[in-house]
């Protein structure tokens, strides 16, 4: 839910290499730039999380922010978090739950009774016998319905598919994680490329759409 957090203890450390240009550094200036380096780290983190997930989001936190985080800059930071869940909020978010899996479970269900529907309306011959079962009091109708649902198609397998599932998942992760023009510019390049070379044409048109219409310098905000 958009309203519900985590809160994040961070404890933090930054580091400058001991080779490199160290004159053109602000130092006073560091400690404000790696907190905001990690935070940003954390939030990017935890965007991939409910509240309800809370140690695996505090694993991913951690394991995120043990590795040095190189920004533009010539320093690291590094560091841990704690992550804490008011628990009205933990209550909140678990009954919001339970309600998305209720209306979920009833989507579900509704659309199997309507795939049912359509199986049994695209064959003739389960369409007349449904409807005399159904309809014993009006077997003139039939001839009208029929006229109704002529060239109606028999539903497609709707079996999951996880690769699908995966797939629109780690889109959605990227899409969050490129933050300037400058790394959609490469991504949107480089899935254009893609496209071309699976002869995807129409697909490719329409991710060329998206491009900006002149050149933009490909670097891009690394943390």
């Amino acid at each position: 839910m958009p309203s519900i957090f985590f809160t994040a203890h961070i404890h933090g450390s930054w580091q400058v290499p001991e080779e490199g240009p160290q004159e053109q550094l602000d130092f006073a200036a560091l400690p404000a730039r790696a907190r905001h380096v990690l935070r940003d780290c954390v939030r990017r983190t935890l965007s991939r999380y409910s509240v309800l997930e809370l140690p695996a989001a505090q694993d991913d936190v951690n394991l995120a922010m043990a590795r040095p985080i190189h920004p533009v800059g010539g320093f690291a930071a590094f560091g841990s978090a704690r992550l804490t869940v008011d628990e009205a909020d933990w209550n909140v978010a678990q009954e919001h739950l339970r309600k998305a899996q209720l209306t979920d479970l009833e989507q579900r269900d509704a659309q199997r009774r309507l795939v049912f529907l359509q199986s049994l309306l695209a064959d003739p011959d389960l369409c007349r016998v449904w409807w005399i079962d159904q309809h014993p009091d009006h077997l003139d109708a039939l001839k009208d319905l029929k006229e109704q649902v002529k060239g109606l198609r028999a539903p497609h397998a709707t079996d999951s598919d996880v690769v699908r599932g995966e797939v629109v998942r780690f889109v959605d992760q990227l899409l969050t994680d490129m933050r300037t023009p400058q790394q959609r510019e490469v991504f949107l390049r480089a899935l254009t490329q893609a496209l071309h070379v699976l002869g995807s044409t129409e697909l490719q048109q329409a991710a060329t759409a998206w491009l900006p219409t002149h050149l933009t310098d490909s670097g891009g905000d690394t943390a």
